[in-house]
């Protein structure tokens, strides 16, 4: 599998122009963080081949939210790889939901206006649509977490950084020993709806509480300054080595649309 040169080593970004998902080296493992879409489940599969694994391999998978196009393998990997599916407990009854797509928060803002801007973007709901996006199996039973701590039964006892704000319970995963942070869609790179690019926070469309999700931005800004500047990797867009200050600094400058 090609690596992307945004990526630390032992760190790999999957997915497509809608939504990113990442494979996390370990030496007791790996971890899955968001799982993309259910028609991305054979490039998963050639992409563990091509690391000498499969998905049995995979020992957790690190939900950032329960949005459809972050949860589309989450069943499938717990099934048949038998994978823990961890998830902030806020967002836990949506991706429990018989139908997660309709169980999920409601945004500030419709859909749309911004279609109507930006007519384009209606390729984002119809790639979803192509890829099973909408009726993503759902996972009864996952394990949750409320507040900031460090998950020390998964593989690299990455630190769980709550973000409410994009939904309830969004939540950043930094990983020490990649000096890498997952940030779902609580700060991303590219805007699918509006098009817009750099570090940003995702519009109100998608955005349950925008004041929560400013506020959140400081809870990313106590990584770097406790830890150094860290790789930035966003769900949506490209990631940013040694980006994330920049980031926070760059997404409050701009705040939400």
């Amino acid at each position: 599998m090609e690596q992307i040169s945004q990526c630390p080593p032992g760190v790999h970004r999957l997915g497509d122009s809608v939504v990113n998902f990442y494979v996390v080296e370990e030496p007791d493992g790996l971890v899955l963080v968001d799982t993309g879409l259910p028609g991305h489940w054979r490039m998963l599969s050639d992409a563990l081949t091509g690391l000498g694994a499969s998905v049995t391999d995979i020992k957790a998978v690190l939900l950032t939210h329960s949005h459809i196009d972050h949860i589309g393998l989450a069943a499938r990997l717990h099934r048949e790889a038998g994978a823990a599916v961890w998830t902030h407990r806020a967002d836990a009854p949506t991706l429990a939901a018989a139908r997660p797509a309709r169980a999920a928060v409601k945004p500030e803002r419709s859909i749309m206006p911004y279609l109507l801007r930006r007519p384009a973007a209606v390729a984002l709901p119809l790639r979803l649509a192509s890829q099973g996006g909408f009726s993503p199996e759902p996972v009864r039973e996952p394990d949750t977490f409320d507040g900031r701590l460090v998950l020390d039964r998964v593989p690299g006892a990455p630190e769980a950084v709550p973000l409410p704000g994009h939904t309830p319970g969004s939540t950043a995963y930094f990983f020490p020993r990649h000096g890498a942070v997952f940030t779902g869609d609580a700060l991303i790179t590219h805007d699918g709806l509006t098009g817009a690019r750099g570090p940003r926070l995702i519009c109100r469309a998608f955005t349950h509480d925008s004041a929560a999700a400013l506020a959140s931005l400081d809870r990313l800004a106590e990584l770097t300054e406790h830890d150094g500047d860290l790789t930035l990797l966003p769900g949506h867009g490209e990631p940013m080595a040694h980006g994330l200050a920049e980031a926070v600094t760059r997404a409050r400058g701009l705040g939400v649309v």
